[in-house]
């Protein structure tokens, strides 16, 4: 039962008067207890009993509510927190080298959660900006971190995340960020490349995979008679030139259909590099090709080709802006690039399907087109 102790004063069981008592004068006079949701009684000294009031009402209305945090908790620091929390939690390899970094970096790493403020975060963002990071790796490092933070809260050594409402720098609109190579530049790529990697470029622009879903391919995942393709695996480095395949992402398992030309590629690829099955494409020895491994024979053929600027990712987004300029619905580009959600996909991409601008004045021409007897092609354009 919660209740407040005067420390100076007890009432006379006979008379009923308050007298005072022998710790009258010395320390803090009031002070309130309860007993928390395990049982045990808390306790704390105040001056004013207002001051005690308002203590005794805010920790009893967090145990009414669920939300009680143990004003003795929070004693670990960030680090050590973090040393225990991140060996309780399932992650892959590039989320767990992630989230250390992220962790390494906080000048906070000593400062027990109890004590951890906005300002402690608010000054860590302004360090990292100071620095010149790019806006999206400041995002991505707090993003770790708050991860971290919001466990603390789960696990109630802490009553709220001071990480919360932390301003942190502008990103990059998709549409000013993101590089569309052009058709001709693909083709000189293609052209340019070595015969032994000119299918994997153009498996990134023409399927739309990730440079690690490429490198895990099998001879087997591609179905040649169906002209589809399975991404069921992704090489990732391992450090000092070794890979490791492992699963794709989380929703990138998918089978992508094929343009017959890009059929007729492989089948050669295959015919000519791997006829007796096995990985599709290899680095050193008979083992898949490591990630510098592909940097490397991208740099030449953008040499070759005389394209600079252009990274092989750009070419998931060509391949992108080619189903939506088709007029493939969300959901499908969704799909054939392996995104875990439609979200994603319009987080990257919503600039490059039509505006109702654009729609309004595809209807208008056509309905021009129509009236005056021309003729309209997928673009809007008229010709007699």
């Amino acid at each position: 039962m919660a209740s407040i102790q005067d420390r100076w004063r007890r009432k006379d069981p006979v008379t009923g008067r308050l007298v005072p008592t022998k710790l009258d004068g010395k320390g803090l006079r009031y002070r309130p207890q309860f007993r928390d949701p395990s049982g045990r009684q808390v306790m704390k000294a105040f001056a004013l009993k207002r001051d005690a009031q308002r203590w005794l009402d805010d920790q009893t209305a967090h145990i009414a509510r669920g939300t009680y945090v143990d004003p003795g908790a929070g004693r670990l620091t960030f680090a050590e927190f973090y040393a225990d929390w991140s060996n309780r939690q399932v992650w892959a390899p590039g989320t767990v080298l992630a989230m250390k970094l992220a962790s390494d970096s906080v000048p906070f790493a000593d400062v027990p959660l109890r004590s951890l403020r906005r300002s402690h975060v608010e000054g860590w963002v302004k360090g990292m900006v100071s620095r010149g990071l790019a806006p999206g790796t400041v995002h991505t490092r707090v993003n770790n971190v708050r991860a971290v933070i919001r466990g603390a809260v789960a696990d109630k050594l802490i009553s709220s995340d001071p990480s919360v409402g932390v301003a942190l720098p502008r990103r990059r609109r998709a549409s000013a960020a993101m590089t569309l190579p052009t058709a001709a530049q693909v083709g000189s790529v293609l052209e340019a490349a070595e015969d032994a990697f000119r299918p994997f470029v153009a498996l990134c622009a023409f399927a739309g995979l990730r440079l690690g879903e490429a490198a895990g391919l099998r001879v087997e995942d591609v179905d040649f008679l169906r002209r589809t393709l399975t991404v069921a695996r992704q090489v990732q480095r391992a450090g000092r030139g070794a890979v490791e395949v492992r699963l794709p992402k989380y929703g990138s398992e998918r089978v992508v259909f094929l343009a017959s030309g890009l059929v007729e590629m492989l089948a050669a690829h295959v015919a000519t590099y791997c006829p007796d099955g096995g990985w599709l494409f290899t680095g050193a020895g008979q083992d898949p090709p490591h990630q510098n491994t592909v940097g490397h024979r991208w740099r030449t053929a953008t040499a070759a080709a005389g394209v600079t600027g252009l990274r092989l990712h750009d070419l998931r987004h060509f391949y992108a802006s080619g189903l939506i300029a088709s007029g493939c619905d969300v959901v499908t580009v969704q799909r054939a690039l392996g995104h875990a959600s439609a979200t994603t996909t319009l987080s990257t991409y919503s600039h490059l399907w039509p505006s109702a601008e654009d729609r309004t004045r595809a209807a208008a021409q056509t309905l021009l087109a129509e009236s005056c007897g021309l003729d309209v092609d997928w673009r809007g354009s008229v010709g007699r």
